[in-house]
């Protein structure tokens, strides 16, 4: 499926009522979702006793 085909799709699912805005959003989430998929896949994530230690420091 090309990416043209799923940003169809996606925006066949969204309600009719559906604003310009409604779907930019949905296009900036797919895309922030898909990098950090990317990343995942190429090992540069974080392991999660990494990342409950950042946010701890963060919520300090």
């Amino acid at each position: 499926m090309t990416v043209k085909d799923q940003v169809i799709k996606m925006i066949e699912k969204l309600p009719d009522e559906a604003t310009v805005s409604d779907i930019m959003a949905e296009l900036y989430f797919r895309q922030n979702v898909d990098e950090a998929l990317k990343e995942l896949d190429e090992g540069k994530g974080i392991s999660h006793e990494k990342a409950k230690k950042r946010l701890g420091q963060w919520l300090q």
